[in-house]
């Protein structure tokens, strides 16, 4: 049995008609090369990203140095507590979930901001 399937030519933008046997006429998923990252894998990244990006290694005599809006030595211990918690829930096994993802990026992006009115990140 055959069927008139119309095809869009892409090279040209013209519809066409093609015969095709009605059995194999099964659509198979396009693959996308920008596919959304899997939970796991977008916590870890995120995690990476922060972990570059702040400053955990400076001495705390550094870190105290000069004026202070908001303590970043405090900051830094939260951000470094809340990336730790997910490296270990990670690590037993546990996928989190978008919403999670979330709130540590919202929340690291707060630390970064006073992070950058102490100095610390540029």
């Amino acid at each position: 049995m055959m069927n008139q399937i119309p095809i869009i030519n892409i090279s040209t933008n013209a519809l066409v008609t093609t015969p095709h046997k009605a059995k194999s006429c099964i659509s198979t998923p396009i693959k996308s090369e920008a596919r959304k990252p899997k939970p796991t894998n977008a916590m870890i990244d995120l995690i990476t990203q922060v972990r570059q990006d702040f400053p955990f290694t400076l001495p705390e005599a550094q870190i105290c140095a000069g004026k202070c809006v908001g303590c970043p030595k405090k900051l830094l211990e939260l951000a470094d507590t809340e990336l730790s918690e997910w490296e270990s829930r990670i690590d037993r096994g546990e996928t989190p979930l978008l919403g999670d993802i979330s709130r540590l990026g919202k929340l690291c992006k707060n630390i970064r901001r006073g992070l950058i009115r102490n100095g610390l990140v540029h």
